[in-house]
Formats: C-alpha cells, sequence, structure tokens
C-alpha cells in the first residue's frame, strides 16, 4: 500500500460515460436509505422512497390499462423518476414544505449533469413537476393512490389518524380513473387478498371507509 505525502494528491481515474454512469446508480440507491418522513406524523410505519416508487410505478401499470390514451412506456419512466432527486434533498413532508425550500431544480441540474442521457431524464422530471401531460397528470395520480393505499392499510390495522388524512389525500386525485381506482381501494381489505384464501374469511364485509357524496 502507499501512502501519498500532505502535499500530494492522487489523480482522478478518466471520467468515462460508464464511470459516471455507476456514481449515478450509487446516487439512485440512495433512495432504498431515504426514509419517508410523512410517517412520523401518523405515528406509525416506515417506508424507503424507494418502496414508495415501486408502488408507484405498480399503480402505473394499472392506470395506463384503465386510460389506453396514455403512453405506458412514458408513464413509466416519469414514475421511476419522479422522487429521484431526494436522493439529494431528501423527503419533505407538508409540515416541512411550510419552513424549507428545496433546490430541486439546482439537484436535478446536477445529478444529470454530464450523464448519458441526462438531458432526456431533466426533461421527464420537468415534465413531471410541470403536470401538463396527460402522463404526467396520472403519475401524479400514482403518486397519490400509492399513499391512499398506505393509508388505508393503516385504518384496517386500526388507526384513526390515518383515516383522518384520506379525504385530503382524495382531494388531489385529477382522472375519473384514479377516483375510480382510489374507491376500489377503499372497499378492500389490505389484507383481503389472501386471508379470504387462506383464513375463508372476508374481511371486505367489514366497515369500509365512507367516500361521502
Amino acid at each position: 500500500m502507499t501512502f501519498l505525502h500532505a502535499n500530494e494528491r492522487k489523480e482522478d481515474p478518466p471520467w468515462t460515460e460508464t464511470r459516471r454512469i455507476a456514481r449515478f446508480l450509487f446516487e439512485g440507491s440512495m433512495l432504498k436509505r431515504t426514509w419517508r418522513t410523512g410517517y412520523a406524523f401518523l405515528g406509525q410505519g416506515r417506508e424507503s422512497v424507494a418502496a414508495h416508487s415501486f408502488g408507484v410505478i405498480l399503480i402505473a401499470l394499472m392506470l395506463a390499462r384503465l386510460v389506453p390514451a396514455a403512453d405506458r412506456e412514458r408513464l413509466l419512466l416519469l414514475c421511476a423518476l419522479h422522487d429521484l432527486p431526494e436522493a439529494r434533498t431528501g423527503d419533505a413532508n407538508a409540515v416541512h414544505k411550510r419552513y424549507v425550500t428545496i433546490h430541486e431544480e439546482k439537484a436535478v441540474e446536477d445529478l444529470t449533469n454530464g450523464l448519458p442521457g441526462g438531458d432526456e431524464l431533466a426533461g421527464l422530471l420537468r415534465e413531471y413537476r410541470d403536470k401538463e401531460s396527460l402522463e404526467a397528470i396520472l403519475a401524479h395520480d400514482a403518486d397519490q393512490l400509492d399513499m391512499i393505499l398506505s393509508l388505508k392499510e393503516h385504518v384496517d390495522l386500526g388507526s384513526g389518524d390515518a383515516r383522518l388524512w384520506i379525504p385530503n389525500v382524495l382531494g388531489r386525485l385529477r382522472t375519473e380513473a384514479a377516483k375510480r381506482l382510489c374507491e376500489a381501494i377503499l372497499e378492500e381489505h389490505w389484507a383481503g387478498w389472501w386471508m379470504t384464501e387462506l383464513l375463508g374469511e372476508d374481511p371486505n364485509a367489514r366497515e369500509n371507509i365512507d367516500l361521502g357524496p
């Protein structure tokens, strides 16, 4: 092993395309260890940003079936990338955002600078943020539906606070397809997919969430 003197600096290896990609992949992997902070205010639960993104992608896959006019590939790309800047900014919940300014555009600029296809990624993140294309609107709906899915799970496990949040999140949905899917989620018990088959009990016969008029 060679040790450097204080006035010596080891030269960086050549900045190759694959090395830049590798650095980007390590950055994206930070989302596996970046926790969503809203659960602290719910008082229970824990979830990484990466786990949330996986849920959003699954929901988007189904929304694409319900909205055939949507470009499924573009929708899935938007959902896969939508929280990527949080690898640099962290996750800020609704309370934090009242007091903290997140420089997301700067984070996007830095994470895509010099990256092969970086301009495309920056464009997709801008499209998601602008919420104007059909795919971007559906991606935002998928983001909210994943939150509703999590809240419904907590309601079924006995959280009254989670029940209070659901109408607020429901009001953010923009597409009729997302609203129909939300209604089905709220009518379904979180463990119904396995309890009926394995235990012979239909938990959906219990009280459901009241969606109101």
